[in-house]
């Protein structure tokens, strides 16, 4: 099984270097999401994301575009562009986290309340806007589903600048976004701006998941970005160890889909995130009966 996965190395390599940076990238944003109890925010965010990918589709298709100059007009080749899709996921995904994190436009409705029409109207509109598209209500279709197959060395090369750049910040100011995580009264209380730190996680979380959900697709993203932070959650007793094991968890799943995704010739994508979930699933069950032993 490890000799067919070495083998497969040469023509798969980028997509596991991207499974592997995802991983830990989605998994150190997730801890902060995760230990504010957002969970559900990743899932608003990664559709909104979505509905942007989407947009950008519908405006490749219906806004006339050429890939030279025409009658002194300059090309606007990049409506069908990789970066353009990019660009708009990460805006729509920076604005869904914003949204969501700022609810006193909306203070009759409760937070919970704003993330699921976030959820929903994103999920509908997304499929709506391509649905006469050629080729867009594929693509949306395929980012739901999600799959890792054909990263490119670019793709990579992105992540991994933007996980060296979330470890350098989550090194620099730890302490403090700890007590933010863990107490944001006594944040507010020693002269933390707690609306700032809202709003700079808030930019990250869309920033990680607008980059990863056109590559990846959605449900990778969510559940990269929930399920090894939920894993460190139940086994850890502090936030600051959890920014240690979420990272941990995630490697070691993806290897294990990894390796067994190609043996049994599944989904990479899908293949990792049912392992998080029943490694999820087998430490619930752990606590509990570890619960239950002493409880006698």
């Amino acid at each position: 099984m490890i000799r067919e996965f070495l083998a497969s190395w040469e023509l798969f390599q980028n997509s596991y270097l991207e499974g592997w940076l995802l991983g830990l990238l989605l998994a150190l944003v997730g801890v902060m999401v995760v230990a504010r109890n957002q969970i559900f925010l990743g899932a608003a965010v990664s559709q909104a994301s979505t509905l942007g990918i989407a947009l950008a589709l519908w405006l490749s298709g219906c806004v006339p575009w050429h890939e030279h100059p025409v009658d002194g007009f300059p090309a606007v080749d990049w409506l069908a562009s990789d970066s353009f899709q990019a660009a708009m996921a990460v805006a729509f995904s920076v604005i869904a986290a914003i949204l969501t994190t700022y609810t006193g436009w909306a203070k009759r409705e409760s937070h919970e309340a704003l993330i699921g029409w976030v959820f929903l109207i994103s999920a509908s509109l997304s499929v709506l806007v391509v649905s006469h598209t050629a080729h867009g209500l594929e693509e949306i279709y395929r980012i739901h589903s999600s799959s890792i197959i054909g990263a490119t060395i670019a793709d990579v090369l992105v992540f991994a600048a933007l996980l060296a750049v979330t470890v350098l910040v989550l090194l620099a100011v730890h302490r403090r976004l700890l007590l933010f995580l863990t107490d944001p009264s006594m944040a507010a209380a020693v002269g933390m701006r707690v609306g700032v730190w809202s709003l700079g996680i808030a930019l990250w979380l869309g920033l990680a998941v607008g980059l990863s959900i056109r590559v990846s697709g959605m449900l990778f993203t969510f559940g990269s970005l929930v399920l090894p932070p939920l894993v460190a959650k139940n086994l850890c007793r502090e936030v600051r160890s959890m920014f240690f094991v979420a990272p941990a968890v995630a490697l070691l799943v993806n290897t294990a889909g990894f390796v067994l995704a190609n043996h049994y010739d599944f989904p990479p994508a899908q293949m990792n995130v049912a392992l998080a979930g029943l490694l999820l699933l087998a430490v619930w069950l752990l606590r509990r009966l570890i619960g239950r032993r002493a409880g006698l």
